[in-house]
This record gives C-alpha cells, structure tokens and sequence, in this order.
C-alpha cells in the first residue's frame, strides 16, 4: 500500500480540487514537484516540514527554517520518520546524500 501524503492524512482541502482551496489556497506542498517521491510522497506531501507556506491548525507557518520546530512534534511527521525508518530524509541535503549514494 502507497504511503499517505500530508493533506491525505491531515485533511486540510488544499491540495487540487479540495475544499478549502478557495478560502486558503492551494497548498504549495501539493504542488511542489521539485520534492516528488521523496519518502515515497507525491510531490512534497511526505516532506512537508521542509516547504513554506503550510498551515498548521489553521494557521500559517512561514519558512521552512522558522516551521521545523513545529514540524518536529507534528503526528504527521512522526508518522512518516517511523514508517520510512533508514530511509527517512529530512533535508535537502539529506535527498543530496542519497542521490550520491546511489551513482557511487
């Protein structure tokens, strides 16, 4: 079974055609291709904690940087270091270990 995504798992409605989208927008996590496949998500949505302009609990979260402490007690994040164990990538620079990794 594929793993869940943030909005799948949170149910906040902003990813395409959700129902908050017109109050709150589209979430760039959804969107973020850039991110696509990393912990198994589809575009950003198992790496969250790592792309501005989130909310949690209704509320924006700014930066990456200024929402990592946040992130780090968030059920959702939780969930996905626990179940991508090793494998798990927090950052940037971890994907950019890994991407070595795999050419060497």
């Amino acid at each position: 079974m594929k793993p869940k995504n943030c909005w799948e798992v949170k149910q906040c409605g902003r990813q395409p055609g959700g129902k908050n989208v017109l109050e709150y927008g589209l979430c760039p996590v959804t969107i973020s291709g850039k991110f696509d496949g990393v912990n198994q998500g589809e575009n950003g949505g198992r790496f969250c904690w790592r792309i501005a302009g989130t909310l949690c609990g209704g509320e924006p979260q700014g930066t990456a940087a200024q929402k990592l402490f946040n992130c780090l007690t968030c059920e959702f994040f939780r969930l996905v270091v626990a179940e991508e164990g090793a494998g798990f990538i927090l950052s940037p620079a971890d994907l950019k270990e890994k991407v070595t990794e795999n050419v060497e």
